[in-house]
């Protein structure tokens, strides 16, 4: 396949969730597009699941005498290998886990190939054909891993059952700063009338010789303020030098990154951005998103840095919207740029009507205070329609691309220099 993504070739956007007390799971992800692993590593480690990735057969056997999963995503077709390949090396291991098989190609050539499998006493789930949504990645892992999972108390109605994650491996924040084991993601903000890419938000990764991608789930609920300082100010240097990079490839982007609250009033960020920000005309600024439910607390402190920040084109973004209504009145005071809509608003807008009421309001609200409303968590076309109706400016979620590591991203804007996003495209 090629580089793209269908949105039923999309993930859900990742959200973290309270742990459940079950052990965690291992599972390979075998294939050879970069683009589509990640999309079903990110599915995983959403409930929790280690992952192995890898992109040809003889990696594959070369980890089994290591460690044994206890599920496998296949790929038919892969670096200088295939599945059959693959097969038997499982089999030589006497693997006994599930094995999903999947692929585009032919769903006979697909028929066959799991029946080789089974003929090697390999348990070999029913084929997932190319291109899939979400939701079928959840469906199998709740089907085929039950029993290591504990089912959430409810599910969303018209989506997947949920499931509550595994437990994972708790990391600290500090040691991860000291031994320089974070990383900055991307994900592309797109305006959602003109199709463009025009932004990305910067989302902070853990990588670990052993676990693999941390999300943050996994070091920030229990970070110290003074760790979460040290973040803070960790990535703001990080997406300045990142502009620079993706500005020699062409790309003027406007990034934004997560702060908490206490960063605005302990972190010198004036003076960061200023020492340390682009020496280029085309910088468009910097955009810091605050959760509303910090920022309301002290509205004239928030309103006297938010006028400070602009001066060196740094604005403030109200992030996760939705939380805390009784407070709309007091967000008049305060200039920020933009209204992120949180993902919990966003989910089945275009089906669900109390959904879409609160998004609109949250739409109009901005509007009328003179800033851009930003739908995070964006998963599927009905969601999109709903959201231009309304109104909405920008956009960002797995319909269109998930957060990618830098290198990654600047392949995305090289490919897609000189071509409109399209619908439910970007990567």
């Amino acid at each position: 396949m090629s580089g793209q993504f269908s949105p039923d070739e999309q993930a859900g956007a990742s959200a973290d969730r309270a742990p459940a007390a079950v052990a965690p799971m291992l599972c390979y992800v075998i294939e050879d597009e970069p683009g589509i692993r990640q999309v079903i590593t990110y599915s995983l480690h959403d409930f929790g699941i280690t992952t192995k990735e890898f992109d040809a057969a003889p990696a594959v056997l070369r980890a089994l005498q290591h460690h044994t999963p206890q599920l496998c995503f296949l790929d038919v077709s892969l670096q200088g290998s295939d599945a059959i390949d693959v097969i038997r090396g499982l089999a030589l291991h006497k693997y006994r886990g599930p094995v999903q098989l999947m692929s585009g190609k032919d769903p006979a050539l697909l028929e066959e190939i799991r029946v080789i499998g089974e003929r090697h006493a390999l348990h070999m789930l029913p084929v997932l054909t190319k291109p899939f949504r979400a939701e079928t990645v959840r469906k199998i892992i709740h089907d085929h891993c039950g029993d290591r999972l504990q089912p959430a108390a409810r599910a969303t109605s018209g989506t997947a059952p949920a499931i509550a994650p595994v437990a994972r491996p708790a990391f600290d924040l500090g040691q991860l700063l000291r031994e320089q084991r974070l990383q900055l993601w991307y994900q592309p903000k797109i305006n959602l009338k003109l199709r463009s890419l025009v932004g990305a938000e910067g989302l902070v990764r853990g990588v670990h010789p052993e676990h693999g991608i941390i999300p943050p789930g996994a070091f920030l609920p229990n970070a110290s303020e003074e760790a979460m300082l040290r973040l803070t100010e960790t990535v703001i240097l990080a997406a300045l030098r990142d502009w620079s990079d993706f500005s020699e490839h062409g790309f003027a982007l406007r990034m934004a990154l997560n702060v908490p609250a206490s960063a605005l009033v302990k972190l010198p960020i004036s003076t960061l951005v200023r020492e340390n920000r682009p020496r280029s005309d085309k910088w468009p600024g910097l955009i810091l998103e605050i959760t509303e439910d910090e920022i309301v607390r002290d509205i004239p402190l928030a309103h006297e840095i938010a006028t400070q920040l602009k001066i060196y084109n740094i604005v403030l973004a109200i992030d996760d919207f939705g939380t805390g209504y009784s407070h709309l009145a007091r967000l008049r005071e305060l200039p920020f740029a933009e209204l992120k809509l949180d993902r919990n608003l966003v989910m089945n807008c275009g089906k669900d009507e109390t959904s879409a009421a609160l998004c609109q309001t949250g739409i109009d609200l901005a509007h009328r205070f003179g800033s851009e409303v930003v739908a995070e968590g964006i998963e599927n076309a009905s969601e999109l329609e709903a959201l231009l109706k309304m109104g909405c400016d920008l956009g960002q979620g797995f319909l269109f691309a998930p957060p990618m590591a830098k290198d990654r991203f600047i392949s995305l804007l090289r490919r897609r220099a000189q071509r409109p996003v399209q619908r439910g495209n970007v990567a």
